[in-house]
């Protein structure tokens, strides 16, 4: 059996008591180290306090485990039970999305237990969840890379009045170009993307589209580490969210569209105000 097991957003006391009850009959525990972290897998003891927790050896399986080797996972859950954990909820990103599937072409059962993901933890910021249109990922540009594919997903949600949650890069275990090119591969710092550079990129990708459906005075909310007891949330105009500092990842925006008389409500606790920390 596998055990696709969601932990939350938090820290390991996230975890629900089904998730936990999965864990502890498990012979093997990975932990999936690609798509997201826990805000206590930015410290060195982070996966000990995991350990600690739940009481089991934890590996874990960062980005080339998972996309190229999980099939050895797969043929560990042929004969023993299982445990993959997930940041967030297990259907969060494709990737988990693809090991279900390959896990059913090989006929091996898969129980999944479900957890809080930024999906549905970003109504916090008082928006209604069912008033968001297409979610968007915002990647790191390069000097030969700027994709601008989200800018239409934006344009569609913003014609529709819907708010855009917009999902920031993260780059963990990521080869170098030069690297790849001499066939032995060498990584390059994690980096996390901030709400300030999505907002940079995306005002410069507006200045591309005529007409842009959005510019330096479009209404955001701002957040950092949302559902840890650090989060922040800010809501302002991009041109003063460019100034907030939202302090250590993950980070994530919302380009906000038409907005109910509650929403704005609730907005109005998180308005940008001068005397916060900025950068």
């Amino acid at each position: 059996m596998l055990y696709i097991i969601g932990l939350g957003l938090g820290d390991e006391k996230d975890i629900t008591l089904r998730g936990l009850e999965a864990i502890k009959k498990c012979s093997k525990v990975y932990i999936e180290a690609y798509t997201s972290l826990l805000s206590f897998g930015l410290t060195s003891d982070g996966l000990s306090s995991l350990e600690n927790c739940y009481g089991r050896s934890i590996i874990v399986a960062d980005r080339e485990m998972v996309e190229e080797k999980a099939d050895v996972i797969l043929l560990e859950a042929q004969s023993s039970d299982v445990a993959f954990l997930v940041v967030g909820d297990p259907f969060g990103a494709t990737t988990h999305t693809d090991l279900v599937v390959r896990a059913k072409k090989l006929e091996v059962d898969v129980k999944v237990v479900h957890n809080a993901s930024v999906m549905n933890a970003i109504g916090v910021c008082g928006l209604q969840l069912y008033r968001y249109g297409e979610t968007v990922s915002i990647p790191f540009f390069t000097d030969t890379w700027r994709p601008d594919s989200f800018y239409e997903k934006i344009k569609r949600n913003r014609t529709l009045g819907l708010h855009t949650l917009c999902l920031l890069d993260i780059r963990v275990k990521e080869p170098s170009i030069e690297s790849l090119c001499r066939g032995k591969k060498v990584y390059e710092p994690p980096r996390f993307m901030t709400v300030n550079t999505a907002i940079e990129q995306l005002l410069e990708v507006g200045q591309n589209h005529p007409e842009s459906v959005y510019n330096e005075d479009t209404s955001c909310v701002g957040l950092a580490r949302v559902g840890c007891e650090d989060q922040v949330i800010v809501a302002g105009s991009m041109k003063q969210l460019l100034t907030q500092d939202f302090g250590p990842p993950l980070h994530c925006l919302v380009i906000v569209g038409e907005t109910h008389p509650l929403e704005e409500e609730m907005l109005e606790f998180y308005r940008f105000n001068k005397s916060l920390k900025q950068t």
